[in-house]
């Protein structure tokens, strides 16, 4: 990561997870990179070395991790860390 406080979300082609994932975060303003797994292989490395796993959608933002998350685990884990648009 580039920066610190940079958000990155971890996606799969296919994955409803994923889409409703980045469908709110882009609804909701916020700003991040999204790094397709399945046509990266570096990234999908990274993203097992990261999370300990291999499920979508993981996201990471500066040093803080969230795997196989949905949106139920997702807006809590951005209001509990203070992540804003």
């Amino acid at each position: 990561m580039s920066d610190s406080s940079e958000m990155v979300v971890y996606v799969k082609t296919g994955c409803p997870w994923c889409h409703q994932a980045l469908d709110y975060l882009n609804r909701e303003g916020f700003t991040f990179e999204t790094v397709n797994v399945l046509e990266d292989r570096a990234a999908y490395a990274e993203m097992q070395e990261l999370s300990g796993q291999k499920k979508t959608p993981t996201m990471t933002y500066g040093d803080l991790l969230l795997a196989d998350f949905g949106l139920d685990e997702l807006i809590p884990f951005l209001e509990k860390h203070g992540i804003q648009p």
